[in-house]
């Protein structure tokens, strides 16, 4: 089978491989019907993800159809179109019985499909400990609906719920890629007072205005004064941080009233420094990713209840023998993309 496999930093390729077999009584093999690119697997291609491993098949949102299962696979079956979490997790240890499933003690736990152990922009995955992995797709839910359930809008969801957002809240979303958008529409759940959504491109502000009219739109360098004059308490009481460039982390903090809190989504290339000096007395709570994949479920219910549509964001679809030119796009923010589908 095709597989676009890592091969050393700054180098992916579609290469042939076998396709996976069973190895533990917990796996199931996945025909994977659709996949998408994630702003991850560019930092695993720019060598920012030490732990990825050279020769590995990346991707890592993906939905498909269960070819087969081990023995110990009881929730799902041959035939079932299922979503893959991003995360591979136990549901034993004591990080997975208390939601974190990221930090999953499993040797194949936390993010390793696409990382540690092939992914899914192929034909078919091997999904370990698939009675966590994977969730039934509603029959009324297209995979296209689907195909963000088991990472970026995982992440959204989980940056939404830890950020503990009430209905007389002002939140401040920084970023509006596939992530903050994501996020975003979780954030629209929550029915907060007032959304503020900063974000520096042009285009996609002009794509958030499109689809999402009712929140307020600002660019980073009118973020700090426009949060300021419409906040109730001298900045937004919740700061959700989904850019991840050099001066966002900054930007997130001075946006946020005292006491307030600032969830930090982004998966930063380089080092970041807070300021301690300056920030004393403003008594913030930091919380911090990656994401706990452990709602997919309630999400797919979301969806099919039609509470949250992510379809818009698949701007581009290609078949996987045309995945170099996605990347192309994707990576260079071309053709106003906002995520890719690989069918």
């Amino acid at each position: 089978m095709k597989a676009y496999t890592y091969i050393e930093k700054g180098k992916f390729a579609l290469v042939e491989k076998p396709k996976p077999v069973l190895i533990e009584p917990t796996d199931a093999i996945v025909r994977v019907t659709m996949s998408s690119i994630c702003s991850s697997d560019l930092h695993i291609k720019h060598g920012s993800v030490p732990r990825a491993v050279p020769g590995i098949t990346v991707g890592h949102e993906m939905v498909g159809v269960v070819e087969e299962v081990g023995a110990d696979v009881t929730k799902v079956k041959p035939g079932d179109r299922v979503t893959v979490n991003v995360e591979t997790f136990c549901g034993e240890c004591f990080f997975c019985k208390n939601g974190y499933v990221n930090n999953c003690t499993d040797p194949n736990g936390g993010w390793a499909l696409g990382c540690r152990i092939d992914g899914g922009q192929t034909e078919y995955v091997r999904v370990p400990l698939a009675n966590q992995g994977l969730n039934h797709i509603p029959d009324s839910v297209t995979d296209e609906q689907a195909l963000f359930v088991g990472d970026v809008l995982a992440t959204g969801f989980w940056a939404a719920r830890i950020s503990e957002i009430t209905e007389n809240d002002t939140v401040l979303i920084i970023g509006a890629g596939p992530t903050g958008i994501c996020t975003l529409l979780c954030v629209m759940l929550k029915q907060p007072k007032r959304i503020i959504v900063c974000e520096k491109s042009e285009e996609r502000r002009r794509f958030v205005q499109e689809y999402y009219p009712d929140v307020s739109l600002i660019t980073p360098e009118e973020c700090k004064e426009f949060v300021m004059n419409n906040s109730d308490h001298g900045g937004a009481d919740r700061v959700l941080e989904v850019a991840g460039a050099d001066d966002t982390l900054r930007l997130a903090w001075e946006c946020a009233r005292p006491n307030a809190i600032v969830t930090v989504v982004a998966l930063y290339d380089k080092p970041q420094t807070l300021p301690l000096p300056d920030m004393y007395g403003k008594n913030l709570t930091f919380k911090t990713g990656g994401v706990d994949g452990c709602d997919c479920e309630e999400i797919l219910h979301l969806i099919e209840e039609g509470k949250i549509d992510t379809t818009p964001l698949i701007t581009h679809r290609f078949p996987l023998n045309k995945i170099e030119e996605a990347y192309r796009i994707f990576e260079n923010k071309l053709e106003r993309v906002i995520k890719v589908g690989i069918v």
